[in-house]
């Protein structure tokens, strides 16, 4: 108890002294510098929550503020959508944005998958390489004869001397103080015998699982030290051996941001993964960041009803796993369709602005309405005009990803410096 009410005085002082500057100070050494662009409405960057309900964000608020001001805890946010999520760099801007707001937190890698062994492109936060002979499936392919989990990939092999490599390391770190090595590796997978096994190859060594869970197809690794690398193989009888994720993370407290995309996915492709609960679960996530919908509106016969329908099935699927975390919905940015050789606007963007909405107020969630924030209808095309956006209308190019990544982590600091301030003045008039 005495304990407890010391972490209590501590977060109480240090919430005191920050909110007394967070106003000034704090606030311009954290927020990123955004460029201004006619186009956009930057002025509009906020998180807003419809149904004026932010009981979950303030638990996840409290959350922070023990890792940052304690160095105590785990913060755990998992970002899930489509193509935007998989080519990493807007969901790495966000991880390594919250690092920075405080000097010496730790970040763990999170949750990866060796893209490459299904010929698809590996998020810019880290490498994936394979050798030997894989099968794979991602949930977004009409087709998906592998059994797959939240990650919505799965690579499976027969083949001994098939193995995956992963390479925590980012293709363009920017100065980023954090290398993200690992000494504790979860991997998500099943074989066809029991004694067939996965095993990781670090340098002379090849280490057996620590541990074994069956019910949730995981293998709990234990690694001597420290290191950025890994390479994946299996041991035992003859057999077929599917793999669906791995977890890299260090084992001390610290704040790790999972990505979860893939191309082309949808709601419905999300719910073609029998273990997305299970895995879920595992991530322990105190914030979820829904941002799926740019595939499901990229169609003619775009059905609102439907949409809705199929979200608030996924929002109840996390929170069977999660009741307490925090939900935050993106909305989905402008975007074009293709018809032969010309782009049209898609007409849908509104009517998914205004779901999202509906959606937020049902479960009093937040939400950042990047629609509007680009500037609505018809705004894509000026983003690509500025080099944010690719030629296709539907993507960003690197640029835009990570000035994105920079709006979605102010809006969620500023709301975090409300946080601050909200508890000193509750503080203040509790004495």
């Amino acid at each position: 108890m005495r304990g407890m009410q010391k972490t209590v005085r501590v977060i109480m002082v240090a919430v005191v002294l920050l909110s007394t500057w967070c106003s000034n100070a704090l606030a311009q050494s954290l927020h990123k510098p955004i460029p201004n662009y006619m186009f956009a409405h930057f002025e509009e960057n906020a998180i807003n929550f419809p149904s004026g309900d932010s009981t979950a964000f303030v638990r996840f608020f409290n959350k922070l503020d023990t890792l940052l001001f304690l160095g105590e805890g785990d913060v755990n946010i998992v970002h899930i959508g489509g193509s935007h999520v998989q080519s990493g760099t807007f969901s790495n801007r966000m991880r390594r944005n919250l690092l920075s707001m405080r000097y010496g937190i730790e970040g763990g890698r999170g949750v990866v998958f060796p893209f490459s062994v299904a010929k698809s492109n590996t998020p810019t936060s880290y490498y994936s390489s394979y050798t030997g002979k894989w099968i794979a499936c991602r949930n977004s392919q009409p087709k998906t004869p592998l059994r797959m989990g939240l990650t919505g990939m799965a690579a499976s092999t027969s083949d001994p001397s098939a193995t995956v490599t992963i390479v925590s390391r980012e293709r363009n770190p920017m100065g980023s103080p954090h290398d993200f090595r690992f000494d504790r590796v979860q991997v998500l997978g099943r074989s066809d015998s029991d004694t067939l096994v996965p095993v990781v190859h670090l340098d002379t060594l090849t280490l057996l699982p620590a541990s074994h869970d069956p019910d949730k197809d995981l293998y709990e690794f234990v690694l001597p030290s420290l290191t950025d690398s890994l390479v994946l193989g299996t041991s035992g009888v003859p057999g077929e051996w599917n793999l669906t994720g791995i977890v890299l993370d260090h084992g001390r407290p610290g704040l790790t941001y999972h990505g979860i995309g893939v191309n082309g996915a949808s709601l419905n492709s999300y719910f073609k993964c029998e273990d997305f609960e299970r895995d879920l679960a595992l991530l322990k996530p105190d914030l979820i960041i829904f941002a799926i919908g740019i595939n499901d509106a990229n169609t003619p016969n775009f059905n609102k009803e439907r949409f809705v329908s199929n979200y608030i099935q996924m929002v109840d699927m996390a929170l069977r796993v999660a009741p307490d975390c925090a939900i935050l919905f993106v909305t989905n940015n402008d975007s074009f369709r293709r018809s032969r050789r010309s782009y049209y606007l898609n007409q849908n963007g509104p009517v998914v602005q205004d779901a999202f909405y509906g959606l937020a107020r049902r479960y009093d969630a937040g939400i950042w309405d990047l629609f509007r924030i680009m500037g609505g209808l018809n705004s894509m095309k000026q983003w690509e005009s500025a080099g944010l956006a690719n030629r296709d209308k539907i993507h960003f190019t690197e640029s835009g990803y990570i000035l994105i990544g920079d709006l979605l982590y102010n809006a969620l600091l500023n709301r975090y410096l409300e946080h601050l301030k909200s508890t000193s003045l509750k503080n203040d008039n509790s004495r």
